[in-house]
C-alpha cells in the first residue's frame, strides 16, 4: 500500500477547524464563584473595608439620634420647614469645630496631639479684631487670622520636632501661653468686629445654605484630597504608623511633623474668622474646650490615638454627631448637668457601635450558606 498525502486544499480546511474546548466541570465553576464571593467578603472583613464599617456605624448613631428626636418632639419634627431649618442649624453648629477637627485629624494620624487648638482660635480671633487690624479691612483681618494660626502651629511643630518635647506637653504649654497672650492683647475685654464683610460670613446664604457650611465643605474636601490623593497624605500615615520605618524610607519625619502642626494652626485661623463672624466679636475665652471636641470627634470617627490610621469623612461624621446631640438637648430643654452625663454616655455608645465587626455576620452567613452537590 502507498501512503496518501493530503492535498493542500484539504490541509487548509483542516487547519481552519476550531480547536474544541475541554468540557466545563460544574464543580470547578461553583468553586470559582465561591472563591470570588469569598474575596469580596474578605475585603469587607479586612482593613480595606474597615473605614466603611466604621462610617456605617456612625451613620447608624445619627439615625438613632434622629429617631430619639422624633419620639421626644414629634410636634417639631412634623413640620418639614422646621426640620430643614434644624438641619441647617446643626450644620452651622458643626462648621467651626469641623474645620478645627480636620487639622486635628492630620495631627493625630501623624502620631501627635494638639491641645492648643482652642487657644489658637482665640488668639487668632482676638488678633484679627484689634482696632489696628480692622483698619486694614476684611482682607487684613483674614490675613492676620491665618498668619497667627499658621505661626503658632509652626512653633508647636518646631518645639516637638526639633526641641524634642512630648506633643502633649508642648501643646499644653501653648494652650496656656496663647490664652494668656489673647487676654493681654484684648485686656480681658470683648473686642467687637465692625467689618460688615466679616460679619456677613455668618449671615450669608447661597442657594438657601449658609456660607459657613460651604466653608466647612471646602475644607473637608481639601483635607480628603490631601490625605487620600497626595504624597503628603501617604507620608502622614507612614509617619504616624512607624516613624523609624518612615525615616528609613527617606521621609524627613521632623519636617513633616512641623508641616502637620502648621496645617492644624491654619485650620484654627480659618475657624477663628468663622467664629468671629458668628459672634461679631472675639475674646480670650472663645473656643473654650474646642480641643476636646475635636479630639473626641476624630477618635469617634475612627482615627487612632496612636497614629497611622484615620479618615476625614469619619471625623466629619463625629462632629455632626456631637452637633446633633447638642441640638437634641436644646430642643428638649435638658439642663447642662444632664447634657454632660447623657453626652458622655452617647460618646461611649458611639465608640462601641463603630467597633461592631459586620464581618462576623458575613462569616456566619458564609458558613451557613447551602452548598450544591
Amino acid at each position: 500500500m502507498s501512503d496518501v498525502t493530503p492535498t493542500p486544499a484539504v490541509a487548509e480546511r483542516g487547519a481552519k477547524l476550531p480547536a474544541q474546548s475541554p468540557p466545563v466541570d460544574p464543580a470547578e465553576t461553583a468553586a470559582a464563584s465561591e472563591k470570588a464571593a469569598t474575596g469580596r467578603l474578605s475585603w469587607w472583613r479586612g482593613d480595606s473595608g474597615e473605614g466603611v464599617r466604621r462610617n456605617l456605624g456612625l451613620i447608624g448613631v445619627l439615625v438613632a439620634l434622629i429617631v430619639i428626636g422624633i419620639l421626644t418632639r414629634p410636634d417639631l419634627y412634623g413640620d418639614s420647614n422646621w426640620v430643614w431649618g434644624n438641619i441647617l442649624t446643626i450644620l452651622k453648629l458643626a462648621s467651626v469645630v469641623g474645620v478645627v477637627t480636620v487639622g486635628m485629624t492630620f495631627v493625630i494620624i501623624g502620631g501627635g496631639i494638639d491641645l492648643s487648638v482652642g487657644a489658637i482660635v482665640a488668639l487668632a480671633g482676638v488678633w484679627c479684631t484689634t482696632v489696628a487690624t480692622q483698619s486694614y479691612g476684611a482682607g487684613g483681618m483674614i490675613f492676620s487670622a491665618f498668619t497667627v494660626g499658621l505661626a503658632v502651629g509652626l512653633v508647636n511643630g518646631l518645639l516637638i520636632s526639633y526641641g524634642r518635647l512630648v506633643p502633649f506637653i508642648a501643646t499644653l504649654a501653648m494652650l496656656v501661653a496663647a490664652r494668656g497672650l489673647a487676654a493681654e492683647i484684648s485686656d480681658k475685654q470683648t473686642q467687637v468686629s465692625d467689618n460688615r464683610t466679616i460679619n456677613g460670613i455668618a449671615s450669608t446664604n447661597l442657594l438657601g445654605i449658609p456660607l459657613l457650611v460651604y466653608i466647612l465643605a471646602a475644607v473637608v474636601a481639601a483635607g480628603w484630597v490631601l490625605l487620600n490623593r497626595t504624597t503628603f497624605g501617604r507620608r502622614t500615615v507612614a509617619v504616624g504608623g512607624n516613624p523609624e520605618a518612615a525615616r528609613l524610607a527617606g521621609i524627613n519625619v521632623k519636617r513633616h511633623t512641623v508641616l502637620l502642626y502648621a496645617l492644624s494652626g491654619l485650620c484654627c485661623g480659618i475657624a477663628a474668622i468663622m467664629l468671629t463672624a458668628q459672634a461679631t466679636s472675639a475674646q480670650a475665652a472663645m473656643a473654650n474646650l474646642y480641643e476636646l471636641d475635636a479630639i473626641a470627634a476624630a477618635i469617634i470617627g475612627g482615627t487612632l490615638l496612636s497614629g497611622g490610621r484615620g479618615t476625614i469623612i469619619g471625623s466629619l461624621l463625629g462632629v455632626v454627631i456631637f452637633s446633633t446631640i447638642t441640638n437634641l438637648f436644646a430642643i428638649n430643654g435638658l439642663s447642662t448637668e444632664a447634657q454632660n452625663m447623657v453626652k458622655g454616655g452617647i460618646i461611649v455608645a458611639a465608640v462601641l457601635v463603630q467597633q461592631v465587626q459586620f464581618g462576623s455576620l458575613t462569616q456566619f452567613l458564609s458558613r451557613n450558606r447551602p452548598t450544591t452537590t
